[in-house]
């Protein structure tokens, strides 16, 4: 055997050792510290462990409003302010690293020995969701060209004909009811990004259900069954991914991928550096979408006299999506980490401190929108919401996620106007990102 081999041997022997390290780490020892605070009474703990509270969280962002602006919970610091969230998010007081330095040895230790390239999901380095300037810089730049509005209007006449052949499929259907996100919220934005990287459309179903499975691991605290599932899904993207570049390199095409893989050597992007961006850029590609359109359609379905309105003049569905987004955020929080010692909202925040910005609470916050509990389609400053994030941070392809939502409503409203939600739709089980498992509806 040779020295490769017995290197691969033992990699592989060691393996659910490994995984069991990451998994007691980033998810193990959380739920046990937030199952206890959820028991002591923490709202937090209570958010993230009850899922009863996921499902329905907004009564419980206003009894978190009520104790102030920036208030100690089970996670660190919180806000619901939607001033303070702005804040920090611009702030380069603040950054979306971890150092592991300040960590218990133990700690550390777990992190160093349960790294693995081979199984790393978005929310761990060097994902552009988790590391900061110059590294985020770099990255960005790599990538942003694909999404600048000139981009992403050009890909106006594709979406459309992507969305009116999947609701010919829908038509065809002899069911008395349909699955919404399975027949069309998730295969509309899952053929968009796959085209934007060159992914061939027939791997399409593999992308959705290892995203579904792979999303969960943005929630800490995940069971370990449930983790296992999540490590699963994430091996199987990254083998893909191995075979996709291998043969984009091989046969580049015009798509963003290609570019990535051809770079020259000054700016070529590790291995792993590779497999973590475009792993981020298909999956966030389809995730903030497909939870979009749900929480749209059962939005418009509660009120049907605004969905109406919409029918009859299909301008305003540009002011719906930022109404949906805001009301019913697709991404319900992120975390900042304080650089240095800093003042924020009157309190003082020590280096190292983490400030979990509650997203779904800000973009509810009444000193921003009057009556922010009344979903308005024609609310002025709905665009004020912060669903995509800010700062250097800002949601990469917010104008993509737009605009395939204003065409997805917008032709499903024509072609099918008495659509109706027919049964218990099912949200995910999910806190950070908020959406529908299953939404059945009648075409009517």
């Amino acid at each position: 055997m040779t020295s490769l081999a017995v290197s691969d041997a033992a990699t592989l022997a060691l393996r659910p050792a490994r995984t069991a390290a990451r998994w007691a780490v980033r998810h193990g020892l959380p739920a046990a510290y937030l199952s206890r605070s959820a028991r002591r009474g923490d709202l937090v703990g209570r958010l993230m462990r009850d899922r009863a509270v996921r499902e329905e969280p907004y009564a419980l962002y206003e009894q978190l409003r009520a104790g102030g602006p920036l208030t100690p919970s089970g996670l660190g610091w919180v806000t619901t302010s939607h001033a303070v969230a702005h804040e920090v998010l611009r702030s380069d007081r603040f950054g979306v690293g971890f150092d592991r330095s300040g960590a218990p040895r133990p700690i550390r230790w777990a992190l160093e020995f349960g790294d693995d390239a081979g199984a790393a999901g978005v929310a761990e380095p060097p994902s552009m969701l988790v590391v900061d300037p110059p590294e985020h810089t770099r990255f960005r730049r790599l990538v942003s060209r694909a999404f600048t509005p000139r981009a992403t209007a050009a890909s106006e006449p594709a979406i459309q004909a992507t969305a009116d052949r999947l609701l010919d499929d829908l038509g065809r259907s002899r069911a008395g009811t349909v699955d919404l996100v399975d027949a069309f919220a998730a295969q509309l934005p899952v053929l968009v990004i796959a085209d934007l990287l060159g992914v061939p459309t027939e791997r399409r179903q593999d992308f959705l259900r290892w995203g579904a499975a792979a999303a969960a691991t943005l929630d800490p605290g995940l069971p370990l069954r449930r983790y296992l599932a999540a490590d699963r899904a994430l091996r199987a993207m990254h083998g893909f991914l191995d075979e996709h570049f291998a043969r984009l390199r091989a046969e580049p095409g015009e798509d963003l991928v290609s570019t990535l893989v051809t770079l020259p050597a000054g700016e070529a992007l590790t291995d792993r550096e590779l497999h973590a961006t475009v792993m981020l850029l298909l999956g966030a590609g389809f995730e903030t979408t497909v939870n979009l359109l749900g929480n749209a359609v059962v939005l418009l379905d509660a009120h049907r006299d605004q969905w109406e309105a919409l029918a009859a003049d299909p301008a305003g569905w540009d002011g719906a999506v930022e109404e949906v987004l805001r009301f019913d955020s697709p991404v319900q929080l992120t975390g900042r980490t304080a650089r240095a010692d800093v003042e924020l909202a009157g309190r003082r925040v020590r280096a190292g401190n983490r400030v979990t910005l509650l997203l779904g609470a800000a973009n509810r916050d009444p000193e921003v929108f009057p009556d922010p509990g009344r979903f308005d389609v024609t609310r002025p400053n709905a665009r004020e919401h912060l669903a995509f994030s800010g700062g250097i941070h800002y949601c990469l392809g917010a104008g993509l996620a737009r605009l395939e939502a204003v065409v997805a409503l917008r032709t499903l409203t024509e072609r099918y106007p008495r659509l109706r939600v027919a049964g218990r739709p099912e949200r995910r089980d999910l806190q950070t990102l908020r959406g529908f498992e299953s939404l059945p509806v009648a075409l009517g």
